[in-house]
């Protein structure tokens, strides 16, 4: 084992991905300024940076479908069975931030093939893949899946940040820090990826 070797891996992941975020910076600062929102200069409101929001939509996702299950009377709820039932509940979760969002759009080819991409914030630039584990899908395949999402990504003129959020309520993810680093360590200067993986 080289220590020395492993430091030059990480540094180098690093300064990667801190490259791609002074880009994006200098190319989008309207997306990193805490600016007064126009007409509540009284209430002190503030617009964040939208991956913020996003990652933080995404890191609350589970207590806000847990808490859909407990309804007065024992009305009628939405279970989270699959990830159709996670991508209506973040749709409507979305809507709290954003204005322009757009479902389902084809990704370019890739491989000799192409996917659709979950959502696309076409303002922001911002893709969000959702995924929801199950016992079928190992964590080599999931992050297998993601791997081939994130390099059909990159050739999209409108993703310069992909967040890939992992919906998992059972644990099903061994090692969701492993996963993490290594699907993040995939950014570029041309795309930004971040991975959310709730609840840990």
């Amino acid at each position: 084992v080289n220590p020395l070797g492993n430091f030059k891996n990480d540094a180098e992941y690093h300064k990667t991905h801190l490259q791609a975020l002074i880009e994006d910076i200098q190319n989008n600062p309207e997306l990193y300024t805490n600016q007064t929102t126009e007409g509540n200069e009284s209430e002190g409101t503030s617009n964040t940076n939208p991956l913020a929001k996003l990652e933080k939509i995404c890191e609350k996702f589970h207590k806000v479908a847990r808490q859909l299950r407990s309804r007065h009377d024992g009305r009628p709820t939405l279970e989270i069975n699959d990830e159709y039932d996670v991508q209506d509940l973040v749709h409507g979760l979305l809507k709290l931030e954003f204005d322009d969002i757009r479902p389902e759009e084809w990704t370019p080819s890739y491989a000799g093939g192409c996917s659709r991409m979950d959502f696309i914030l076409k303002k922001e630039k911002i893709v969000l893949e959702i995924k929801k584990t199950r016992s079928s899908l190992k964590d080599k395949d999931l992050g297998e899946q993601l791997t081939i999402d994130i390099q059909r990504y990159k050739e999209h003129p409108d993703c310069k940040s992909l967040v890939c959020f992992i919906y998992d309520p059972e644990g099903r993810v061994g090692n969701p820090g492993g996963l993490i680093t290594d699907l993040e360590k995939q950014s570029s200067n041309d795309l930004i990826v971040k991975i959310v993986i709730d609840p840990q």
